[in-house]
């Protein structure tokens, strides 16, 4: 398998209850597809963009490490790109 981080930029205006619901439902994803969720980065949460997306100034940080494979990525970028709660996000292999 191999390493990943991810980092995601959720929607400011979202519940707590959904922005847990979104990470669980990402970490079942990871999970299901033969992945293993690591850790969570503490202390990003809300923070200012630099520029303005969606008509947002704000969104809420979230930088994750996991184990996986291409699959796991793939199926990630699926989910993320049809949801509505996350603005921006960016996968990155991490170098041995």
């Amino acid at each position: 398998m191999r390493k990943y981080e991810i980092l995601m930029i959720l929607k400011p205006d979202l519940s707590d209850e959904a922005v847990l619901e979104t990470k669980e439902r990402l970490q079942n994803i990871i999970n299901s597809f033969g992945g293993e969720f690591l850790s969570e980065a503490d202390g990003w949460g809300k923070r200012r963009l630099a520029y303005s997306i969606e008509d947002y100034l704000e969104g809420i940080y979230s930088l994750w490490l996991f184990n996986g494979q291409p699959e796991t990525v793939d199926e990630l970028k699926r989910v993320i790109k049809i949801s509505d709660k996350i603005m921006r996000h960016i996968i990155v292999k991490q170098e041995k």
